[in-house]
C-alpha cells in the first residue's frame, strides 16, 4: 500500500507535534517533514516531493495564503489541507482561490483530521460544514453561469451535486453506473465550465446553487 507523504507546517510547536504523532501512529501516512513557516514549507517541500501539505494559515515570515501559490507553481500535484483556528469567510475564500483542496478547524477531531488528509490525498474536497457556510457568498460566480452558451450537460450537473455531497471519483461512477475515466470527464467539464479551479470550489458552488437536494425536491 502506497503511503501518503504528507509535511504539517504549523509555527505552533505544540500543535505541530501533536498532529506529528498522530499521523505517525496511522500505517497509510508518512511525516516526511515539519516547518514552522511558509518559507521553509516551500523549501522542504520542494524536496520531499510531499502528497500532502498539512499548512497553518497563521504564520510568522511567510503565511499561509502567500504560500500556497508558491506550492503549487512547483508542486501542481501536491495537494494542500489548511489549517485554521477561525473560519474567517474572507481568508478562507481567498485560500480556496489559491488552489487549497481542503480546510479543517483546529479544534477538529482525530477522526475528523485523519479523514481529510485522506480525502484530499485522492483529490477529494475536504471542507468542514461550518466553514463551508462562511464562505459560499464569496463565491464569485453569478448563479446565471449553469446557463450560459455551454451548459452543464445533466450528468454534469448530477455529478456536481455528488461532489458537494463528498463523493469520491470512484463513488460517484458507482451511483452513476459509469466508469472513473467517465466521470474524471464530467468533472473536467464542470471546473471548465464554471472556471473554478478545484473540487473545494464545486462543491461550495453547489451548495450556493442549491444544487445537493435531490432533483425531484427541487
Amino acid at each position: 500500500m502506497k503511503k501518503i507523504r504528507i509535511i504539517v507546517v504549523d509555527d505552533e510547536n505544540v500543535v505541530r507535534e501533536g498532529f506529528v504523532a498522530i499521523l505517525k501512529l496511522q500505517s497509510d501516512i508518512d511525516v516526511v517533514g515539519e516547518a514552522i513557516n511558509g518559507v521553509q514549507a516551500v523549501q522542504l517541500a520542494s524536496k520531499a516531493k510531499p502528497d500532502v501539505v498539512l499548512l497553518d494559515l497563521a504564520m510568522p515570515k511567510q503565511d499561509g495564503l502567500t504560500t500556497i501559490p508558491k506550492l503549487i507553481e512547483i508542486l501542481p500535484e501536491t495537494k494542500i489541507l489548511v489549517l485554521t483556528s477561525f473560519a474567517d469567510s474572507d481568508q478562507v475564500y481567498q485560500a480556496v482561490k489559491s488552489g487549497a483542496l481542503g480546510f479543517l478547524l483546529k479544534d477538529a477531531t482525530r477522526v475528523q483530521l485523519l479523514q481529510a488528509i485522506r480525502d484530499v490525498a485522492n483529490g477529494q474536497a475536504s471542507i468542514q460544514p461550518s466553514i463551508a457556510m462562511k464562505v459560499i457568498q464569496e463565491i464569485d460566480h453569478p448563479s446565471h453561469t449553469l446557463y450560459t452558451a455551454d451548459p452543464l450537460t445533466p450528468r454534469e450537473l448530477e455529478t456536481l451535486r455528488l461532489i458537494a455531497r463528498g463523493l469520491s471519483n470512484s463513488e460517484i461512477a458507482d451511483e452513476l453506473h459509469v466508469a472513473d475515466r467517465t466521470v474524471a470527464k464530467y468533472v473536467g467539464g464542470i471546473l471548465q465550465k464554471l472556471q473554478l479551479a478545484n473540487r473545494t470550489q464545486a462543491a461550495l458552488y453547489a451548495i450556493r446553487e442549491g444544487l445537493t437536494e435531490p432533483r425531484d425536491k427541487r
